[in-house]
């Protein structure tokens, strides 16, 4: 697939097959994330992947809009020390490591955890330091259609030349 194909397809996938994602996946999908850039190179970005049912239930519990963690076989967790672009770092590599699902043929969704009410109990449970930021939780697995990765039409345009 080239990269275009990769960028107009990738969409937001809530439903997952219970295939299990296998570790190299993972890691290469982990991988993805922290090659991206970083406010000045500080690479503060920290990645759990949490392949165990109980503690993605835990997850899913706590998550608002998040329910369907649950059903995910994993789910990638980025955390970010409290730098002075933690937000942006951890997006960056949120977006690269969707991308690289994507490639490998797997759904993703990103839910937020940046200031939201839910982000010290999931970083305690998955033993996490209280100085760490829930940037994002990125659930990841199989979609159960293959066919859901078509390009979407673009509801407005908001680009413009000068």
């Amino acid at each position: 697939m080239d990269g275009l194909t990769m960028l107009y397809t990738r969409r937001s996938i809530r439903n997952y097959k219970p295939d299990p994602v296998s570790d190299d996946i993972i890691a290469r999908i982990v991988k993805a994330g922290q090659l991206a850039p970083t406010g000045r190179n500080v690479q503060a970005t920290h990645f759990v992947a949490v392949k165990d049912a109980a503690t993605r239930s835990t997850i899913a519990g706590l998550a608002t809009n998040g329910k369907f963690i649950a059903s995910a076989p994993v789910c990638i967790l980025v955390f970010s020390e409290d730098t002075k672009y933690y937000l942006e770092d951890g997006a960056a590599a949120t977006e690269n490591m969707l991308l690289a699902a994507r490639y490998f043929g797997l759904g993703s969704c990103w839910i937020a955890g940046d200031k939201k009410e839910y982000a010290d109990g999931i970083r305690e449970a998955c033993g996490m330091p209280p100085e760490f930021k829930l940037v994002a939780i990125v659930a990841v697995g199989y979609p159960p259609d293959v066919n859901v990765f078509k390009e979407r039409p673009i509801r407005r345009t908001a680009y413009k030349v000068i």
